[in-house]
């Protein structure tokens, strides 16, 4: 901020200007490096330059007095330096300056993070103020902390003097002379001390071909903390048309004295829509070092691409892809009128390790070898790092990792997470989905999106939204390697990882690769199978030689090569050993006399007690009875028959007879197994299964896992697949009870060749008697704390009667049985409410009355024309 007082120009001065620099340097025209942000460990005296006019220019010879004065602000000012001067001021000088400093000759001794100010006085009088700023950031040496901010990228737009929202930019390499007003410069960094305020003073410098400056633009800003991204722009030129004359030209940005990026453009006929190639400084400070792809030639690159093992297909496409992309930019330089725009972006489909990202780095390398974009570099995120955890949160992550990307490739693993189920509306990978391909339409361009998955995965989630696939034509097929690729990648990594192999131990490792490749599933690791192998057998080489006396007197042939014993622990499949627990029979008494005290299921107790038996006679005979029965069950009936109290009781049978070490029972259903959005199924089921371990796992209404065949995007197929083999894989440690309706459950073991082979006993439980479902409701309401009269059990059972002649397969059995008795007790209690309470026996309060069952029966015939109406028979 200046200040200048109102008789000042009364004077023989009038006030022109306070600046501050730090550097001695002289520039031409007696200037010097002006700025007001310092870095406090890099600077040593810090200087103020009074100038002013002489009003008595070409008259008179006069004496100027005055102070230049020194403040600390805080919450108040505090002065660190007052500098007196006197001057004879020349009738010659048309313009005088004042320059006095503060500080100490040794570098970062003296000035401390803060905000400052130096002040001019003449006569007494406050003529003009100016505020800098110190700050503890470093740069430069690599022993210093990092820069205060990256840069992101740089792009150029036209507009007014009012500059143009940012939804409304086209940014362009080339400007149509006779339509420019003002070229802008778009400036992006990323905030990387965004725990604490600082002050940014960025400094834009436009210059014509022959570098005469045309104009400068200083940014001074406050960046708050927790400000992740940078946004400046700086703007030159005129608000009428045609300042611009036609030529090249260039921006270049200063920090902190330093330049540390430029940029060209061109004024000519037209525009041209796209992002200028943005080059690096002398010292390259503010330039981020993103994950890309080293700077070689294009040739060099493409030919390293065809150098890579396998990808035989990926190659041809990948090469035809880049042809087609020269024929379109040698057509467009021709003067042909290419329509359309052209399309960086890409899908990859296939399993782990198949090479995607390795990939991904080299096209976006190539693509700005051929000018398409301006960096080159690959950001690779996955679904955590673009969905937020709360609402709001998803938009500004996405759009942040999108800017961090512009220029290069942003490769998004695992793309297919972003797309849930069709029917769950709330997840917030939709958003991103919607901003990606909001981004895929825009006209800005300058960044190639490659999205990556499994393939059946990523052909879902490219059918999820209809604007998915239209905007991603370029779709690659990454196969799995074959296993003289694999091996030939284990070859190549063991170089990187300096390590050998011996005749005997290569072909080991080529043997256990085959063997590895016949036995794979759909999440086999391709390449990354083939480096954890070998990390893993430098670790087992790392234990033998460790092992022995004086290590190290061995040879670096003998400390580099792996022999047959270090792969061999590699393969060999230790037995489980299982635990020898004797029966708990006190615990299995316990446990029979629940199972006997159920009423009814007369058939189930008795298979129940076979199983005991025969248990009992193999551990006799010691024989290993895991080796024999799976003990895998099915549970088939109606609702409310006890399938899930008998799976309960069979946990504890199994923990007493010693087959299972925890015997718990974890419950669930389909929701508990099959997750909302595409590869996250399987995960979800492995988890269900490891809180299951050495227990049993309960899936009720296990029929719900089959689409029987309606839709194939349904993922109940997946946790089907899933179970069957973590039902081998933990063969003795885990039994699963699947339960459901009989007819269903009967499809549902059909579904799969697989399913009814792996479950060795089938329960079938029988709807209750209505004798049976008499005697539970006597023995609910026993528990609750009531009795019947025989009239009222009588009634009951006439009741019972007549809803078992008329069920369906939905009949509810005890579960309809405890609704009723429920419901007698709450009319017994309305019942009795209209009493005085003194006028009620201790046995009426106890006792469930006809009228009781009289008003449930009542109230249950009025509810069913309601029910029939609403349907169909």
């Amino acid at each position: 901020m200046e200040t200048q007082r109102p008789d000042a120009a009364q004077k023989r001065y009038k006030f022109k200007e306070l600046k501050i620099y730090s550097s001695t340097e002289w520039l031409a025209d007696n200037r010097k490096k002006y700025r007001q942000v310092f870095e406090g460990k890099k600077v040593s005296y810090i200087y103020a330059e009074l100038s002013f006019y002489n009003k008595a220019f070409d008259r008179e010879v006069w004496d100027l007095s005055g102070e230049l004065r020194c403040y600390e602000v805080k919450s108040n000012k505090k002065k660190i330096a007052e500098l007196p001067f006197k001057k004879k001021v020349s009738k010659h000088d048309h313009t005088v300056f004042i320059r006095e400093g503060w500080g100490n000759k040794k570098e970062g001794s003296y000035w401390k993070k803060g905000t400052y100010c130096w002040e001019a006085w003449v006569d007494g009088v406050l003529i003009g103020t100016k505020f800098f700023y110190v700050e503890d950031y470093a740069i430069g040496d690599k022993e210093e902390k990092d820069p205060p901010a990256k840069l992101v990228s740089v792009r150029l737009y036209e507009g007014s003097y009012d500059d143009v929202i940012e939804e409304e930019r086209v940014y362009l390499t080339r400007f149509a002379s006779n339509a420019t007003r003002y070229v802008y410069a778009e400036i992006i960094l990323d905030n990387k001390m965004n725990t604490a305020n600082w002050y940014l003073e960025m400094f834009v410098r436009f210059f014509n071909s022959s570098r005469d400056l045309k104009g400068q633009i200083i940014r001074l800003e406050k960046i708050e903390k927790n400000e992740h991204q940078i946004k400046l722009t700086a703007g030159w030129g005129a608000n009428d048309y045609g300042s611009w004359n036609p030529g090249l030209y260039s921006i270049d940005i200063v920090f902190l004295e330093h330049m540390v990026a430029s940029v060209d453009f061109e004024i000519g006929e037209d525009f041209v829509v796209g992002v200028p190639t943005l080059k690096a400084g002398a010292v390259p400070y503010l330039l981020d070092q993103y994950s890309g792809y080293p700077e070689k030639r294009e040739s060099d690159i493409i030919q390293e691409f065809n150098d890579l093992i396998g990808l035989e297909a990926i190659k041809k496409q990948v090469n035809d892809h880049f042809r087609y992309l020269e024929f379109i930019q040698l057509r467009i330089e021709k003067g042909f009128r290419e329509s359309d725009k052209i399309n960086l972006h890409a899908a990859f489909k296939g399993n782990p390790g198949t090479g995607k990202t390795t990939v991904a780095k080299m096209m976006g390398a190539i693509y700005k070898k051929m000018g398409l974009l301006s960096k080159g570099h690959t950001i690779e995120v996955d679904r955590g790092d673009l969905v937020g955890e709360y609402i709001g949160q998803t938009a500004p992550k996405t759009k942040e990792i999108i800017e961090k990307a512009r220029g290069g490739v942003l490769f998004i693993d695992e793309a297919y997470a972003l797309a849930r189920a069709n029917d769950d509306s709330k997840d917030f990978g939709k958003e991103v989905v919607e901003i990606l391909i909001k981004e895929l339409s825009n006209e800005r361009g300058d960044i190639a999106v490659i999205v990556a998955g499994y393939p059946k995965e990523m052909d879902f989630f490219l059918n999820s939204n209809p604007g998915l696939k239209s905007r991603f034509k370029h779709q690659f097929d990454f196969s799995d390697f074959m296993p003289q690729e694999l091996f030939e990648i284990a070859m190549l990594k063991a170089e990187e990882k300096e390590i050998t192999f011996n005749d005997k131990s290569k072909a080991l490792l080529r043997e256990i690769i085959t063997r590895a490749y016949r036995d794979k599933s759909k999440t086999f690791g391709n390449g990354r199978y083939v480096s954890d192998l070998l990390d893993k057998a430098k670790m087992n080489m790392a234990l033998r030689i460790m092992s022995r006396k004086e290590p190290a007197k061995l040879s670096k042939s003998e400390l580099s090569t792996i022999i047959v014993a270090d792969i061999q622990s590699l393969v060999q499949t230790k037995p489980r050993r299982i635990p020898e627990l004797p029966i708990d029979e006190l615990m299995l008494e316990a446990a029979l006399a629940e199972l006997e005290a159920l009423i009814g299921i007369r058939q189930i107790k008795t298979q129940i007690y076979e199983l005991v038996d025969i248990v009992r006679f193999n551990l006799r005979n010691n024989r290993n009875v895991l080796d024999q029965y799976s003990f895998h069950s099915v549970l088939m009936g109606n609702p409310g028959t006890g399938k899930t109290t008998i799976a309960r009781i069979l946990g504890k049978i199994f923990k007493a007879l010693g087959l299972l070490e925890r015997g718990h029972v974890v419950e669930t259903d389909r929701q508990g197994l099959v997750a909302g959005f595409v590869g996250q199924t399987a995960i979800k089921t492995a988890e269900k299964v490891d809180e299951a371990l050495d227990g049993v796992l309960f899936i009720d209404e296990a029929h719900a896992l089959s689409a029987y065949g309606q839709n194939q995007n349904d993922f109940g197929g997946e946790a089907i697949q899933i179970l069957l083999k973590k039902m081998e894989d933990y063969r003795g440690r885990l039994f699963v009870i699947v339960a459901g309706y009989t007819e269903n459950m009967e499809q549902f073991l059909k579904i799969n060749p697989g399913l009814s082979s792996r479950f060795d006993k089938t329960y079938v439980f029988q709807d209750y008697t209505p004798e049976e479902m008499l005697e539970i409701a006597v023995s609910i309401s026993k528990n609750e704390g009531y009795k019947m009269t025989s009239s009222t059990e009588n009634l009951l059972l006439d009741y019972l009667r007549e809803l078992y002649r008329g069920r369906d397969k939905h009949f509810g059995n005890a579960r309809t049985v405890k609704q009723i008795v429920l419901e007698m007790i709450r009319r017994q209690n309305l019942r009795l409410s209209t009493i005085e309470n003194d006028e009620i026996s201790p046995r009426q309060k106890s006792t469930l009355e006809v009228a009781d069952i009289q008003e449930v029966k009542s109230i249950k015939e009025a509810e069913m024309p309601n029910r029939v109406s609403i349907g169909f028979k």
